[in-house]
């Protein structure tokens, strides 16, 4: 149980009595049911960025991964939930991807947002959006590793600095902060039931509260049709 619950010797949290951190990791524990674990959060430091509250100085991500518990310790429980962010209320929140939790496709910051200004231009609805200072990810419904490699390698080409957030990965949801600053909606979660089938073959629903998420297969189309009719071949996007 101590694994689990979580050692925080070694490490140090900034804390302000505040409960955004809590709220909102147990609307997506118990709302939406999505696995949530504390991030490891971040520390002053000297330079301009935080540093991580990991072991790593080198850490390239402060303060925006899962540590101590680490990402399989992931839960939809509320009493966990609580348990972590009421010793940690300035931890971020990290939702472990994939499973039956939604997974993503991010792009860096500026690339993203003007990827975003290029599909709305093209009409294509999209789910919660997660913004960061240095990335911007697009939310979709949950996919397997083999679909994803089948989707890619049925295209010529895609952003290189597309990044895919799947089964084993994790994202940091708002209103987090980490090492490189805030993370915010720039599209905030609209509710919604995804028609899925049962196991008769007829369509079902997953959840009444969960936000509506789009399918990857439509939103990579999007990005890569966005992307290749860019200037100078996609290269606004492609960074």
């Amino acid at each position: 149980m101590r694994e689990i619950l979580g050692r925080r010797r070694g490490l140090r949290f900034r804390r302000s009595g505040r409960h955004a951190q809590l709220d909102a990791a147990l609307t997506c524990a118990t709302g939406w049911q999505w696995p949530v674990v504390p991030g490891v959060g971040h520390i002053a430091s000297a330079g301009r960025e935080r540093g991580c509250g990991c072991p790593d100085p080198e850490c390239v991500v402060p303060g925006a991964h899962p540590f101590d518990p680490g990402l399989l310790a992931a839960t939809t429980d509320a009493r966990m939930v609580r348990w972590w962010w009421t010793g940690r209320p300035d931890a971020p929140v990290i939702m472990a991807t994939g499973g039956r939790a939604p997974c993503a496709l991010s792009l860096p910051a500026v690339a993203g947002a003007r990827a975003l200004v290029a599909l709305d231009r093209m009409g294509m609805r999209l789910g919660p959006v997660v913004a960061s200072p240095t990335r911007w990810s697009l939310l979709v419904a949950p996919y397997s590793l083999e679909r994803l490699g089948e989707l890619l390698h049925a295209k010529d080409w895609v952003p290189s600095s597309l990044r895919f957030h799947g089964e084993g990965g994790y994202l940091v949801l708002p209103p987090s902060e980490t090492g490189k600053g805030p993370v915010w909606w720039e599209r905030a979660p609209a509710p919604g039931v995804r028609p899925v089938p049962d196991a008769g073959g007829s369509a079902g629903a997953r959840g009444t509260g969960a936000p509506w998420l789009p399918d990857v297969e439509a939103v990579l189309d999007a990005l890569v049709e966005a992307s290749t009719g860019a200037p100078g071949g996609g290269s606004k996007l492609a960074y």
